[in-house]
């Protein structure tokens, strides 16, 4: 009989790339519990839906001002709704699979009995460090689930480099690397043409400031085109950027498109601009999807100078690295930018299609889960 599974986000799976990518890889190989929000997220798997409405994150002041963590947690109304959904399944699992530190008390509750991988989407402790409620109310919180948790879990998992240092660092604990890399993709590499295309694609958050990419682009008409293709976070962003690109020939907002489409769409395009100012420790340890994806459509990539994603491009010689995440910078390397230069970077993409694709990053869970079930 195969090995038992659950699979625990707080999230809704069918829309979430990286918990697609765990239901995908072990579906066909264990008997997978799937339990979060949404409709079943694969025709192999037993769902339990948690309703819709019911809370994820901790606002129970009273918890959260007393320093009462375990009751602000077991307060949250999805905590217990997936509490009563697993009750009966208690101690009769053989590992769980938890998404985010938010998930980790109750994957310890189930008492799975060979053990907990827990995969983590960013550096819980300061994900939203941006705002200061966040820090004096949630911050303190976030730091004992990880404090308390992730020394009883058998594996973990991040999604670069540099936040797995920092759990390493911080919590004594050894940690993994998984990107969000997209799919394989056999994709022809595209004759860079002029004017060169760029694209940015991602969620329109203002910590961004995806202004500086709309300024970087004055003065380069008939050299270099840039879409925005953007999904809505903050009221009236979207908005302003819009506003903002009118005056600025070359400068375009596109509808999104589905995310199975997403690659495709990459690669109509030159170069993918991936650049983040440092606002936030998850921002400059970042290595978002879009770098995957650009790699996967075989088009170059300009970066920032968050060290990651540096490390990343300069390894394998996908594009350019800026010396600064600002208009000027971006502005300077567009203007030098040549069909050949990004050629090269397109041939560079398609030679590191395979070692970058999701087929060679998820092999880490796979073994990870494996080593947990005893296989």
């Amino acid at each position: 009989m195969s090995p038992s599974l659950v699979i625990l986000s707080f999230s809704h799976l069918v829309s979430d790339p990286r918990v697609q990518r765990q239901i995908a890889l072990f579906a066909p190989r264990y008997h997978v519990t799937t339990v979060g929000f949404g409709p079943s997220p694969h025709p192999d798997v037993e769902h339990m839906e948690i309703p819709e409405g019911t809370r994820a994150w901790p606002d129970s002041k009273q918890h959260l001002l007393t320093r009462r963590f375990r009751g602000a947690h077991w307060s949250m109304s999805a905590v217990r709704a997936a509490h009563d959904l697993l009750e009966a399944r208690r101690g009769t699992m053989d590992a769980v699979l938890a998404n985010d530190t938010n998930t980790l008390p109750l994957a310890l509750w189930l008492e799975p009995r060979r053990g907990v991988h827990a995969d983590l989407h960013e550096y819980a402790p300061r994900e939203k460090e941006h705002q200061r409620s966040w820090r004096w109310f949630v911050a303190p919180y976030q730091r004992w689930l990880c404090r308390t948790c992730l020394p009883r879990v058998a594996s973990v998992t991040t999604v670069s480099p540099g936040l797995a240092r920092e759990y390493a660092q911080r919590f004594g604990i050894e940690v993994q690397v998984v990107t969000n890399a997209s799919a394989r993709r056999d994709l022809p590499v595209r004759p860079t043409g002029e004017p060169i295309r760029l694209l940015h694609t991602g969620v329109a958050r203002a910590n961004r400031h995806l202004e500086s990419m709309i300024e970087a682009m004055r003065g380069l008409e008939g050299r270099a085109t840039l879409d925005l293709m953007l999904m809505p976070s903050e009221p009236g962003y979207i908005e302003r950027l819009a506003q903002l690109a009118e005056d600025v020939p070359g400068v375009a907002l596109r509808d999104p498109v589905p995310f199975v489409q997403l690659v495709d769409t990459v690669a109509e395009y030159d170069v993918s601009l991936v650049v983040f100012p440092n606002t936030t420790f998850n921002l400059e340890h970042s290595l978002p999807n879009k770098l995957f994806e650009a790699v996967q459509g075989r088009t170059g990539v300009i970066v920032g100078p968050s060290p990651d994603m540096a490390e990343l491009v300069g390894a394998h010689g996908l594009g350019a690295v800026l010396p600064a995440a600002d208009a000027p910078a971006m502005h300077a390397e567009i203007t030098g930018l040549t069909p050949e230069t990004v050629d090269g970077w397109k041939h560079a993409s398609a030679a590191a299609a395979d070692e970058l694709s999701a087929e060679q990053q998820v092999r880490t869970w796979e073994r990870a889960v494996a080593a947990i079930v005893g296989e």
